[in-house]
């Protein structure tokens, strides 16, 4: 039978299954078909193939195969832990964005018994198990063999899927969807990593757990170097590096709601203003939206329904009212004041909009996980026609904007999932589809595609950013959205004088400007480029007499717009450069007898350049540097390694 495998067509026996095939192709290797899927969905490797199937296997370094060898490394986790703790009750264990968890009720333990999993980790993986799929015939009968295990029970009577399946490997068997690894073989390096207190279904009323956080690899180096990479991201850590640079904070009586100082506002507007020059540019028209509006318009949009539980409410004059989670349902209500026309289109909106959503306690997480945000969202409207190139206008938006921050990128496309669950018609699909990699073709940008990972309103572009560690954060999305447009009855009159329904673009680059935020502290390390910097130049003086000279400085560089203090204390000059470096100071000017008599400056840069220089032509250089928003110095070569 013919068996169509990466694109490529093969012959095999009828009756040949995955494994098979990955072992007659030679894809054997630690990293390599980690998970397959058949026509589009992940299965396990003991399917049966038939006639014509499109196979494709998923290594480590695909999300897929990371997803699978994450999560078939949960169940080992858990394996060990049962070993070592037979009363501890599993819970749930999933893959994560670097890793994997798992919560357990009835289970203690501290950094000083990792060492005991990580052994008895390694002896289940010697043993090499081969991981079974088991189907229950029903509800009752997966409640009766996890009749021990309240939490176990409490997911099967929730399940609205079927069948519900469980794994097995030795002697841990284990409530699952899968697909699961083969075998256990492929897992190399193994690590735990920390443990945290979790609410069971992040109910703060529902039994605390044990939750552990542990990372695997199908090899030994990818685990060193990403335990220094670890090492990396605790200096450049955002919720040490904000507060100690005096940008932002949070409070207890605002939990998840960040506070911005100063020093964090001026890098805030230069993002803003940075953005709103691109928007313009762009021909966006910019719009703003209240922030909390009527129950009535939620259940519209299908928030109510959905996302109810995430939503701040209030009751005012006996209606009910929910703070925005999300921005889009208010450019809908924006889009309806008035009648437009195909001449208008295409048709793009921007609200840099401040959003509430509830997150549990136990999720938050500085900047990156946050429960009052602003997103930089736009929605485009337009004619089915001109999809291809909007899209490749928004690409081409974000590429200047993360290149910009020296961001480079990776693009996935999601397609349709089950039919069943999606709305729209096969041809609105194919149409979306076709314009969504289209101009990702047109783009010639290299992407993924996601098969089955679209809304259930429409395809969607993601857009990837990696940082300075090489760690990559989803920000900006392109989704395509054949739901609202129907929902609020949106319509454009077009050349024939019909009233036709227009398609509409949901777009983000930053995402949540406070994640991105967060993200541009870790990836710089604090030393931001000149352009976006909060302390971008000092003037510390060597003795008291030379403060009206600083000050004289300062005023003239004030001028220019250039963020400038004076350093005037009582400190040695040695105190005084330490205190500038530890705030990632950008330039420090030094005046002293000679600097006043000459009237130049004692330049030092970050990576401590020296050099006497006069001090308009130090201006001319910075501003130049400040307008074409540069990432290094032209002072130095090094800065940043």
């Amino acid at each position: 039978m013919k068996i169509k495998v990466n694109h490529k067509f093969h012959e095999f026996p009828e009756g040949s299954t995955p494994k098979e095939v990955a072992e007659k192709l030679h894809l054997t290797a630690p990293e390599q078909a980690i998970t397959i899927s058949i026509n589009g969905k992940l299965r396990d490797f003991n399917a049966l193939l038939s006639n014509g199937d499109e196979l494709i296997f998923w290594n480590f370094d695909d999300p897929q195969g990371k997803e699978v060898f994450w999560h078939t490394s949960a169940h080992v986790l858990a394996q060990a832990i049962l070993r070592l703790w037979p009363s501890a009750q599993p819970t749930i264990g999933p893959p994560i964005e670097q890793g994997f968890y798992y919560d357990f009720g009835n289970l203690n333990i501290s950094d000083q018994d990792f060492e005991k999993i990580e052994r008895e980790v390694e002896a289940i993986l010697s043993e090499n198990h081969k991981t079974e799929r088991v189907e229950f015939a029903n509800k009752e009968e997966a409640r009766a063999t996890f009749e021990k295990n309240p939490y176990k029970c409490e997911l099967i009577e929730g399940f609205t899927d079927f069948p519900i399946s469980a794994y097995r490997q030795g002697e841990f068997f284990d409530l699952c969807r899968g697909p699961h690894m083969a075998a256990l073989s492929k897992i190399k390096a193994f690590k735990v990593l920390k443990t945290s207190g979790a609410y069971w279904r992040g109910d703060s009323k529902r039994q605390m757990l044990t939750r552990v956080y542990a990372i695997s690899f199908p090899d030994r180096k990818r685990l060193k170097e990403y335990t220094e990479l670890l090492e990396e991201a605790k200096k450049r850590d955002h919720k040490i590096l904000g507060p100690a640079l005096d940008l932002f904070s949070f409070k207890e009586e605002a939990p998840g709601m960040p506070f911005i100082h100063p020093r964090g506002l001026i890098i805030w507007n230069r993002l803003l203003e940075f953005l709103r020059e691109c928007l313009k540019e762009g021909g966006y028209l910019e719009i703003k939206t209240p922030l909390m509006m009527s129950k009535e318009l939620w259940e519209r949009s299908g928030h109510w329904s959905h996302y109810r539980e995430n939503m701040y409410t209030s009751q005012i004059e006996e209606r009910e009212f929910a703070i925005k989670p999300m921005n889009c349902p208010g450019c809908m209500l924006y889009y309806r004041t008035a009648i437009h026309s195909y001449r208008e289109l295409p048709l793009r909106i921007a609200e840099i909009g401040h959003v509430h959503r509830f997150e549990a306690s136990g999720a938050l997480n500085g900047l990156f996980r946050v429960r009052s945000f602003h997103q930089d969202d736009a929605h485009l409207f337009m004619r089915p026609d001109q999809i291809r190139d909007e899209i490749n206008q928004i690409l081409q938006l974000a590429d200047k904007i993360y290149m910009t921050f020296g961001l480079p990128y990776r693009l996935e496309l999601s397609t349709r999932p089950e039919k069943s669950k999606t709305i729209g018609s096969d041809e609105e699909w194919d149409n979306a589809t076709r314009g969504l990699q289209g101009a990702l073709d047109d783009w010639g940008h290299t992407y993924r595609i996601n098969e089955g990972d679209g809304a259930f309103y429409g395809p969607k572009i993601d857009i990837h950013i990696r940082d300075a560690l090489g760690r990559y954060w989803q920000c900006g999305t392109v989704q395509l959205d054949m739901s609202l447009p129907e929902k609020f009855e949106l319509e454009f009159v077009a050349s024939d004088a019909k009233h036709e329904r227009p398609v509409m673009l949901h777009r983000a680059i930053f995402g949540s400007i406070e994640r991105f935020f967060g993200i541009l502290v870790e990836h710089f390390s604090g030393k931001f480029p000149f352009w976006l910097s909060p302390y971008q130049v000092r003037i510390a003086t060597v003795a008291d007499r030379h403060a009206p000279y600083a000050q004289e400085l300062k005023r003239k560089i004030d001028r220019l717009g250039i963020v400038c203090d004076v350093d005037a204390s009582n400190e040695s000059v040695s105190k005084k450069v330490r205190n500038a470096q530890l705030l990632k100071t950008n330039y420090l000017l030094t005046v002293g007898d000679q600097e006043v008599e000459n009237k130049t400056i004692a330049l030092r840069t970050r990576d401590n350049v020296h050099e006497k220089i006069d001090i308009s032509h130090f201006l001319d250089i910075v501003v130049k540097e400040r307008d074409v928003r540069a990432l290094m110095s032209p002072f130095s070569t090094t800065e940043g390694k």
